[in-house]
This record gives C-alpha cells, structure tokens and sequence, in this order.
C-alpha cells in the first residue's frame, strides 16, 4: 500500500476529502479529536455534525446556493447524498435531521475501504511523520479542522502561514420543544402559503415587537474574551446585533412578516418569528434567524415573550463561537496548498468560505484534485463562472480585508450590461450550468 494522505478533522470538508480520495485509490487516515476532546460548539461524537443550522439552504436551481448543490451532487458529492437520505420537510429549503445525518456520515466514512480512523486530536503540524502509525512521512496532510479548530492546532497553522489567524464570530440559533410551543397562537404555514406545514410561524402584533425588540437591546450578553476582537460574518449575525442597527431592522429581515397571514385577525401582523422543523417526527423546531450571543438566563425570559412561545422549553441554547480561517489569497497556492508547505493543504471553512454547503464543496474539490495529482495526472479547476469556480476564484482573489463568503452570483464574472434585472439569477445559473458541463467532459472523461 502506498502512503496515506493524512486529514486532520472529520467534519464535513474531511469527509468529502476522504471519500474522494478513498475512491480513486488514495489511502487515508482519518483523525478526529471528538469524542475525547470537543469544540465548544460541539456535543455529538459523529462525524459531520451541524452546529449553526440543519438547513443546507435553498434548492431552488437559480440561486447560487442550489446551483453548487447541483454541481456537487454531478460530482458524486458524499453530503449530498446522505443529506437526500436524511432530509426534513423545509419548503424549498434542503434540510436534514441532523442526528441521523451525522450518524449515516459516520457509517459511510468508517465503512469506506482504505480510510482509517483515529480518534485522537492532532495539535502539531510541524511533524508530519508523527501523524502516521509507522513513521513514514504521508504523502499529504490536509487540515480540515474546520472554523472551530482548537487553539494549539490554530497556533501550530499561524507558525506554516508565518502570521496570525484570523477570525470571526459566529452565533448558533437556539432550538425549541415542539410540544412546548403555544398553538393557540402559532401557526403552520410558509411564506405565501398556507398550505404548508414545514414551518411553525408565531406572530407579534407592534406592541409585542417593541417590548421584545427593547428586550433584546438591554438583554445581558457573552462577553468576548479580553484579547479576541468580535468581528461578525454578516451572514450570521447575532439577532440582537441587527437590533442595534435600528427599531425595524429585524421586521425587514429575520422576522419579516411579508407573505403570512396571521388566523387569529386575518392580518398580516406586524413581525413574524419562524421555527423550522429539526427532525421528520416534528419534535423540535429552530428558531430561524435567532442566532445570538445572549446568556441563557437572558435568551429563556427574553425569547418567551414571543407570542406563542410564553413556555417554551429550549433542547438547546443559542451560543457564540469564535471562528477561525486564514488569509486565503495571501497563504494558499490555488491547489489550496500552503505556500511554502507544498505537501500541506486547508479544506473546508478555514479556508474562508463559508457555509455548510460551500465547506463540502471545498473539501470535495480538494480530494478530487489531489487524487488526480497523486496518481500522476491533473485536473483543471472549474471555470470561474460556475458556483465551484467561483468559491476558488474567491479564495485566490487578493483583498485588503479578506472575510469569508457564501457562494454567490457576485463571486463569478459579471454577465455584461444588457440584463435584464427580472432574470439576472436565470441568466447566471445558465451559464454557469453550461461552463460546468462543457469543463465537465474535458476535464472528467
């Protein structure tokens, strides 16, 4: 057998990357520091567990995140597979039952022929031929520790990036008791329909918004500790952090009440909270767009003064973790290799993108282009203009103040000036669904 290519975190980047590899030939050691030691976010030993969400978002096929679903799913991505297996009503929404989506990940990976695991956490990288049973160097080690990678793995990567990791904070959404929920008051429902019952929706009239918007404004909050500035991905930001922004931030964002009805008065109310189904037996539900920094004290008085959640009993709190990634553009080689480490590669959110979705992706295009050049050929990365390419593009475009990004239609080339507003989404999607399949036969005959 030839040398294994080591990965460091069995997340879902580590994941993709294993199985890729593993697929075409490439033997793998898989290390996983849980269930020995776990990051402050995580409770589940398996692999691949969601923290933030169960959502892998939109699947709608002209939104940037539905075309890399789309994308990955053509290149025999291992996420999508399980989470089709896994998944939970959510509307258009892609979302799974997160246990049974880490378990399933788990079975997979350590039933994969010619990928072994190790459930030790690593914490220097400085060695390599410490990272393997016999001693002998790998012939790649890919860090896919993921944004919470603990501190003494963070300071081993600053030392091989020559600089300070940088970071951001992230804020996971609490989830609620489905019983516990008031259905006097709340309602299923889905934005302009009714009909659908993927959502639980509790409605607030002005009064009720206002005492809780003040709420959560004098609500008490986590402390960042005293030498980590908070710094917030815009994507994820705290509910109370968009509250400080102004009196109607929230009725234009999370809580907007556009589309919903409320039953009681046959009016649309003045704000809106939605909770998504966590699991197919409806037992627990999410609060979207809840994510916060609140104390537990605060976030059980202040998130009960919602209209239908007055007992609401909470399976888990909202928390806030720091997030670590790198300077992309200026320490990654586009074959996602550190620069001046040739042997070592990043996958997955620490690369800076962002989001469960784009993670996979990321790690999923890593395994696929190592094995290719471990086994002596080489494959072309996407075209900018597909969702894959773009996220790459994103990762090796230089910029003053890097943050990570989504996958976005703003990432790949303009389209030109003659389009049309109405279809700006169709017309991006079809080209990149064009690019990706011309790429797709030359690159992968």
């Amino acid at each position: 057998m030839s040398s294994p290519v080591v990965i460091v975190g069995a997340g879902l980047a580590g994941c993709e990357c294993a199985s890729a590899l593993a697929a075409r030939g490439i033997p793998v050691i898989l290390y996983e520091m849980k269930p020995d030691s776990f990051s402050p976010a995580h409770t589940s030993p398996d692999f691949a567990e969601l923290v933030c969400s169960n959502s892998f978002r939109s699947n709608d096929p002209e939104s940037a995140v539905g075309l890399l679903k789309e994308e990955m799913r053509h290149l025999g991505s291992l996420t999508m597979a399980v989470a089709e297996e896994t998944r939970v009503p959510a509307g258009k929404a892609l979302a799974v039952d997160r246990e049974r989506f880490a378990s399933a990940m788990t079975r997979r990976i350590t039933a994969t022929p010619g990928i072994r695991v190790i459930r030790r956490e690593v914490t220097d990288l400085g060695d390599p031929a410490r990272l393997t049973p016999d001693g002998v160097p790998p012939r790649a080690v890919v860090v896919a520790a993921g944004p919470l990678a603990s501190e003494a793995l963070s300071r081993s990567l600053a030392e091989l990036t020559g600089g300070e990791s940088l970071y951001f904070y992230d804020a996971i959404a609490p989830i609620i008791l489905t019983e516990s929920v008031n259905m006097d008051i709340a309602f299923w429902g889905a934005r302009y329909n009714p009909d659908d019952t993927d959502y639980l929706n509790c409605p607030m009239e002005k009064d009720e918004y206002f005492a809780f918007y003040e709420a959560l404004l004098a609500g008490e909050k986590v402390a960042a500790r005293e030498f980590e500035k908070e710094t917030h991905f815009e994507g994820c930001m705290p509910i109370e952090a968009l509250a400080e922004r102004g009196p109607r931030t929230l009725t234009f964002g999370p809580l907007k009440p556009v589309g919903f009805t409320d039953p009681r008065t046959g009016r649309r109310p003045y704000a809106l909270l939605q909770l998504r189904l966590e699991n197919l037996n409806k037992s627990t539900v999410n609060m979207v767009g809840c994510q916060t920094k609140l104390t537990y004290g605060a976030q059980e008085r202040i998130f009960r003064m919602i209209p239908g959640l007055e007992n609401a009993e909470f399976a888990r709190f909202g928390s806030m973790h720091r997030n670590t990634f790198v300077n992309a553009p200026a320490v990654l080689a586009p074959d996602l290799s550190l620069k001046g480490h040739p042997n070592v590669y990043l996958a997955g959110q620490i690369t800076g993108v962002e989001g469960y979705v784009e993670s996979a992706a990321n790690g999923l295009w890593l395994g696929m282009s190592l094995a290719a050049s471990l086994n002596g050929g080489h494959i072309p990365p996407p075209p900018e203009t597909t969702a894959v390419g773009s996220l790459l593009r994103h990762l090796g475009t230089p910029a003053r103040h890097f943050q990570p990004s989504n996958v976005q239609y703003g990432l790949m080339p303009e389209l030109g000036e003659r389009v049309r507003k109405d279809s700006r989404k169709a017309q991006y999607a079809a080209r990149a669904r064009a690019a990706f399949a011309d790429w797709k036969q030359r690159a992968l005959p």
